[in-house]
Order: structure tokens, then C-alpha cells, then sequence
């Protein structure tokens, strides 16, 4: 991975705990599951702005 940068990210509990358990049933850490949901999300905004 080219360039990594870390943040801090402090979110309320019943925020953490929707990726959290996503992350868990996808057998990813929590991290690896941000970063999963940060570039399908980029991927479709992409698509998205590529359409007429």
C-alpha cells in the first residue's frame, strides 16, 4: 500500500458496533473493514459522477 496514513476515529458505541459486526461476520478486522467500506464507497461515487 502506497503512502499509508493512519487517523484516529472515535465514534459513538452504537456507531462501532454495525462495522464491527460486519467486519466480523466478513472474518476482516475492523480496520480492514473501514478500509473495505471507504473504497467501495469511492468506486461507486466514481460511477456514479462517470454517468451522464
Amino acid at each position: 500500500m502506497a503512502g499509508e496514513v493512519r487517523i484516529t476515529v472515535q465514534p459513538f458505541a452504537d456507531l462501532h458496533a454495525w462495522p464491527a459486526a460486519q467486519a466480523k461476520s466478513a472474518r476482516r478486522s475492523f480496520n480492514s473493514e473501514i478500509v473495505y467500506r471507504l473504497e467501495s464507497e469511492r468506486e461507486s461515487a466514481e460511477t456514479d459522477d462517470a454517468s451522464p
